[in-house]
């Protein structure tokens, strides 16, 4: 059965079942299931929660974060030997059956953490900076806010983020939104929207992505309480618009 070894330093503080349909929560409260008895640890700082045969990790708006394998996340599903940092202590999730037994040394030699060392982890994890958002007129394609915000974007970049991270290009908020839920490609044939994390999918004419797929003129994108509609000048001079009209209509409707 999967379970979470607790460790500070080289010290196993305990394991714990994860139970498959259950929700372990993890914080500093004593109604917690995992309590973590630190000031740097959040009331109630995260959760795991099983989803069908999955589990994944759910930071609940901490203060200072939550980590898997020294990166900064919002969400994450669990995979046999992940590290999940809170403050100074660490807990590794494991599948094996003899996991008991203990982990590796060299899992205790890297990460005990230190002020120094989860200084290192926030600026690993964190984005670049992106320029700001400019207008270009020679820009083909470009989304205009239906709710959750206000104005036209141009898509000028390579790659457009979407997501709860304040430097996105496009910020959506919500519990469920990832850090970066979603992003916009521009490829040599079109524009493409693919999933990039969190337990809240984008959709496209209201259906939910979980790859990839390709924008066509008028297409309604959603994510939290966000919606755009994406518009592809060079679709419209071709005189393509009209079948993507009907397209959007039928997903809207």
């Amino acid at each position: 059965m999967p379970n979470i070894t607790l460790k500070f330093k080289d010290n196993v503080l305990g394991r714990y079942l994860v139970d498959k349909g259950k929700s372990l929560t993890i914080g500093r409260r004593k109604d917690n299931d995992i309590v973590i008895e630190n000031l740097a640890v959040s009331g109630h700082h995260a959760k795991i929660d099983s989803v069908g045969d999955a589990f994944v990790l759910v930071d609940l708006q901490s203060k200072n974060g939550s980590f898997v394998n020294e990166r900064l996340v919002n969400s994450h599903w669990l995979k046999n030997g992940d590290i999940v940092s809170i403050g100074k202590h660490f807990l590794v999730f494991s599948t094996e059956e003899d996991a008991a037994a203990g982990t590796p040394a060299e899992i205790d030699k890297t990460m005990v953490m230190d002020t120094s060392n989860y200084r290192l982890m926030v600026q690993k994890s964190a984005p670049v900076v992106p320029k700001p958002l400019l207008r270009h007129d020679d820009a083909s394609g470009y989304l205009e806010y239906l709710s959750g915000g206000q104005g036209q974007l141009d898509l000028f970049s390579k790659l457009i983020k979407i997501g709860k991270a304040p430097t996105s290009e496009i910020v959506v908020k919500g519990l469920l939104v990832g850090w970066t839920a979603a992003t916009i490609s521009q490829r040599p044939d079109g524009y493409y929207l693919s999933y990039a994390g969190g337990i809240c999918k984008p959709r496209v004419n209201d259906q939910p992505i979980k790859k990839s797929v390709m924008l066509r003129d008028l297409d309604i994108i959603a994510i939290g309480s966000v919606k755009l509609q994406f518009f592809n000048r060079s679709a419209a001079s071709s005189g393509s618009a009209g079948a993507a009209v009907g397209r959007a209509d039928d997903a809207s409707a």
